[in-house]
């Protein structure tokens, strides 16, 4: 028997993250022009997203691309997770707790290095879910097709039986492209009554006979 399963992604669903302007304060801060940060630690946050730098690392490059001594690298990484972390999406939350045990849930995010602890300690997702694939530990980025292959290897699931969600539609289209089910995350509402719908068409929903 292949399992359903739902499997989410962080930001922007489960994390609600609007923007903070951080960036722009520190800039003006700095003195320095629009876009500098990111245009000066582009590479940086790409390495952190997908694993190939260190924490330490990263507050070194801080310092050392945008001159700042050890309190202000502080500051600002602190501003940096306040953003990416935002605040729980404490309705949604509370519906896929309720969801353990009828379906296999997994969560697929784009990460950053550092990302896994301080969710697990803020959120605890790792007791929302059965398996949590962040892509700065596997390397893979959405829409890349093998962060999704992975997520379902690490649930042993079929891609078919899986309905992903996310609030970007690149990642969504990638989803679909990678044989799975899919939801484009807008609002509390209407993603519940997706998941729902999906529970419901299983075989193994309760009072249904499962196929052989």
């Amino acid at each position: 028997m292949t399992a359903t399963c739902v499997i989410l992604d962080i930001g922007g669903v489960l994390e609600i993250t609007p923007e903070t302007g951080w960036v722009q304060r520190w800039e003006e801060r700095l003195d320095l022009p629009l876009g500098t940060v990111h245009e000066r630690m582009r590479d940086v946050w790409r390495a952190g997203s997908v694993g190939s730098i260190s924490e330490r690392e990263v507050h070194e490059q801080v310092a050392a691309r945008l001159g700042l001594d050890a309190p202000k690298v502080e500051a600002f990484m602190a501003d940096l997770w306040a953003e990416y972390l935002g605040t729980p999406n404490e309705e949604f939350i509370d519906y896929v707790r309720g969801l353990r045990g009828t379906c296999r849930l997994g969560i697929l995010s784009n990460s950053f290095v550092g990302a896994r602890d301080r969710e697990t300690t803020l959120y605890h997702f790792d007791e929302l879910v059965e398996q949590i694939v962040y892509s700065h530990e596997i390397g893979i980025e959405k829409p890349d097709l093998r962060a999704f292959e992975a997520t379902c290897a690490s649930l042993n699931v079929q891609p078919e039986n899986c309905l992903f969600i996310d609030d970007v539609a690149v990642n969504v289209e990638a989803a679909q492209a990678a044989g799975m089910q899919t939801h484009l995350f807008e609002d509390n509402a209407r993603t519940i009554t997706r998941i729902a719908a999906h529970l419901d068409a299983s075989p193994w929903a309760p009072g249904r006979v499962p196929l052989g």
